[in-house]
């Protein structure tokens, strides 16, 4: 595999995770989303100072960056395999893209939209938390361990109403799940643990917040700070 084809992944897949959807979608409405509610771009805040509709459209628009970078990563592998092998072929058989190959292409895809989106260039490289990016790369890559993290999240939520609790159980639960159900694919369990150990970074003046008794719980209107 050329390395042209790592660059174009890692570049493709970054530029896509790095749109700023929830900016975009205030920005239409008139409002700089970074200097209301929690100053984050989104989906939480989005919907907080946006409202449902809005909020669920910046959901869905930060998860399907994440899908669709893990197959950008695939696609870019097919392509250059398909293009290349032929020519180092000498016999008429030409082999098939590797099953292992198309999939540490979609990891390295899906490791560089959650950078794309936590850290956009488009905003002075400060963007989201990733939850949503990571929620679609994983849709992708390994949607039974997505839908634990997903039933941890929506449990959290629901026993502390806290968001951030949520974000931060499924962050912890997403690595725990793929480790067990994929114990000997030993690139995907490093990449998922680094992921979720980064959603929790991300998460730190939350943690703060939790710990001073100042966080704000689901459904409470957050003011402007």
């Amino acid at each position: 595999m050329p390395t042209l084809g790592y660059i174009l992944t890692a570049l493709g897949a970054y530029l896509l995770g790095s749109i700023p959807f929830g900016f975009l979608v205030a920005k239409a409405k008139g409002i700089d989303i970074r200097a209301v509610g929690s100053g984050n771009i989104g989906a939480t805040n989005a919907m907080r100072v946006l409202g449902k509709p809005a909020g669920i459209l910046v959901l869905l628009a930060d998860c399907f960056k994440g899908f669709a970078a893990c197959f950008l990563g695939v696609f870019i592998y097919s392509y250059y395999f398909n293009k290349f092998s032929g020519l180092h072929s000498t016999s008429d058989f030409i082999p098939l893209p590797s099953q292992e190959g198309m999939e540490h292409f979609a990891i390295l895809a899906g490791i560089l939209a959650v950078l794309g989106h936590n850290y956009t260039c488009w905003l002075r490289f400060k963007g989201g938390k990733g939850i949503a990016t990571t929620a679609g790369v994983y849709l992708a890559l390994a949607p039974w361990g997505l839908l634990v993290a997903l039933v941890v999240f929506i449990l959290a939520i629901l026993l502390t109403k806290y968001v951030s609790v949520g974000s931060i159980s499924a962050a912890v639960a997403l690595p725990v799940t793929v480790w067990i159900m994929s114990p000997h694919n030993l690139f995907l369990g490093i990449v998922t643990t680094a992921l979720g150990a980064l959603a929790i970074y991300k998460h730190k003046s939350n943690i703060q917040r939790l710990r001073a008794g100042t966080e704000n719980r689901f459904g409470q209107k957050k003011e402007a700070q």
